[in-house]
């Protein structure tokens, strides 16, 4: 697939569904009631299910565990208490091995894209693809790497260059198409507009629905970007920081699709969508600023 500028603007589409029937497909992905605790309490409670083919974008002001729930997922954290479970497996309880292998299911887009200074954009996406899981020969990991290159709307000429010599935009695109690489069901990105203007922040998001679309692809989006969240998203989930709840209060505030969360109920809510400061201003002047996780 070579990469299409039009807008899509069928926007996401509703989950996979098995058989042809219209029931969505079961959960690929369990968050059953997940604490996760760093000295204090980060993650209290979580439970989420996530049916094969749904796009989850997860909200939430700084230091609310955005992406120590990422982590959690692929158990590179593992819960204080509760359980994930991935097709039905809980990942705590595999071996090294096996959960190596669980997790070249997934595909993971870092902030920042992170990728290898010292290698070559060529070098950084055939990177995974060398090792002894994927047995390909170089000439097939050179055809994926000119294919996910085309799809993320870069040329081929870049191969050689290195991550210093690319501008933001073209780290995120090298960055998705490293991810997708691999081919993995499921996509994981941190705060994947962070850093980029309006314009380049908007094709990524566009490169985001495409991945779903030709890859059939689960996604889960940990952003700050309420415009990514309402475009790319089926469904949106609010975490909010621990210290700032009431005893008994949920930890998740909102759980729905994007159209309601623009209506919601909950103050907390409205005061993160509509970019509300002033009760953040007087925490921080009283000195109640939270750690970021």
């Amino acid at each position: 697939m070579i990469f299409d500028p039009t807008p899509i603007d069928a926007g996401p589409t509703s989950p996979i569904t098995e058989g042809g029937s219209d029931e969505p497909a079961p959960p690929i992905l369990r968050i059953e009631n997940v604490s996760v605790t760093f000295g204090r309490p980060v993650l209290r409670d979580i439970d989420v299910a996530v049916p094969k083919g749904q796009t989850i974008a997860v909200i939430g002001e700084s230091g609310c565990g955005k992406t120590v729930l990422l982590k959690t997922i692929v158990n590179l954290v593992r819960p204080t208490q509760g359980r994930v479970l991935f097709d039905n497996r809980n990942l705590a309880t595999l071996s090294e091995r096996e959960l190596t292998r669980q997790r070249l299911r997934f595909g993971f887009v870092f902030q920042g894209a992170a990728l290898f200074d010292s290698l070559s954009v060529y070098d950084n996406i055939a990177f995974a693809l060398r090792g002894r899981h994927y047995r390909m020969d170089e000439q097939r990991i050179r055809q994926v790497v000119r294919d996910r290159l085309l799809e993320v709307g870069l040329s081929t000429d870049i191969v050689r260059l290195k991550p210093a010599e690319l501008s933001g935009g073209m780290r995120k695109r090298v960055g998705l198409a490293r991810a997708v690489a691999g081919n993995p069901e499921v996509m994981l990105y941190d705060e994947p507009t962070t850093g980029l203007d309006p314009i380049m922040s908007d094709v990524v998001n566009e490169l985001m629905i495409a991945t779903r679309r030709v890859h059939k692809v689960t996604s889960i989006v940990v952003t700050h970007d309420m415009k990514s969240a309402i475009k790319v998203a089926d469904r949106v989930v609010m975490l909010y920081p621990i210290h700032r709840l009431a005893p008994g209060d949920r930890q998740i505030l909102f759980d729905g699709p994007p159209s309601e969360i623009l209506h919601s109920p909950d103050p907390r809510v409205t005061q993160f969508v509509k970019g509300e400061a002033r009760e953040r201003l007087m925490e921080l002047s009283q000195g109640d600023a939270p750690e970021e996780y």
